[in-house]
């Protein structure tokens, strides 16, 4: 499945390269098996969300360890795709931004031309690519915008899409600055925290004499290295990260119509694979061809 990631640090400005790059299960790493598309997304010093994503594995991709290794944020977005449907093109490359927000998702909703309906027109507008990934996320908009609070709106938007429309997984960080949210929904796909005191921090022990890392919670959807202290988030739960504070919600009920794997495609289903990058070498990895654009049902 795609592999998401995101990062607070409540305020210091710092470079996440140890997480997306070096790190045993880096995203990088992760990406031998995710080779669709690869973006990171963060907050400048005024605030505005940034990304830079491209149709590229990350590994293949000169720019996303170019970012990696040099920007500072207090905030981050990042995402590896394994695409079940749509074409290869940065369009469908997460993270996505709207209205001052970062957006990443892994999993499978179906039911897209109900979602459309949910929208206004100008709301549609803000749509550029194929994926349900960002259907999901213009409909969360438009309830955050409703409502005048990102939690409330994000759970409206997704008790009615848990409710109304079949759902295989719908597993998503949404980033302001300084602040994220991370819901894994239902048990289907899984997705971690490393909070503070259980080791979360910018990176690994420093040499004598450099800045020693910075206590950060750190959001994957699988443990990135061997430290004792991931936790695997409950399912249905919606941790909500104010800087270094964390608040877990479950405000949500099982899913009304819920997908399993024989009702995916077989390419949905091969795109929904929670088998660790470390399992799969790197010798062995296949890197598809360029696929021509299709009707989406779902990002992966």
């Amino acid at each position: 499945m795609c592999r998401l990631f995101g990062m607070s640090t409540g305020g210091p400005r710092v470079r996440a390269d140890h997480w997306l790059l070096d790190a045993p299960r880096s995203l990088r790493a992760q990406s031998h098996r995710m080779q669709h598309g690869a973006g990171l997304g963060w907050f400048s010093l005024g605030g505005e969300p940034v990304r830079d994503r491209a149709p590229l594995a990350a590994f293949a991709n000169a720019d996303f360890d170019l970012h990696a290794r040099s920007v500072p944020s207090h905030t981050f977005v990042s995402h590896v795709r394994d695409a079940s449907v749509g074409g290869l093109t940065v369009h469908n490359c997460h993270p996505f931004v709207m209205n001052d927000r970062l957006f990443a998702h892994n999993g499978v909703v179906k039911g897209l031309d109900t979602l459309r309906t949910w929208l206004t027109d100008v709301e549609r507008a803000h749509v550029s690519g194929e994926t349900d990934s960002e259907l999901v996320f213009a409909y969360l908009t438009a309830e955050i915008r409703r409502r005048g609070d990102t939690t409330a709106g994000l759970v409206e938007a997704v008790r009615r899409i848990g409710s109304e429309l079949p759902v295989f997984a719908l597993n998503l960080l949404v980033a302001e600055a300084g602040r994220l949210w991370a819901l894994r929904y239902p048990e289907s796909n899984e997705l971690w925290v490393l909070s503070p005191g259980r080791g979360g921090a910018t990176g690994p022990g420093r040499p004598a004499g450099a800045p020693a890392p910075v206590p950060a919670v750190v959001l994957a959807s699988e443990p990135m290295d061997d430290q004792p202290g991931w936790r695997l988030l409950d399912p249905g739960e919606l941790l909500v990260v104010d800087g270094l504070a964390e608040t877990s919600l479950s405000p949500f009920e099982p899913l009304r119509h819920p997908l399993r794997r024989s009702d995916l495609t077989s390419r949905e289903a091969a795109s929904q694979t929670t088998a660790p990058t470390a399992s799969v070498p790197v010798s062995t990895a296949i890197i598809p061809g360029p696929a021509a654009p299709v009707p989406a049902t779902s990002a992966g």
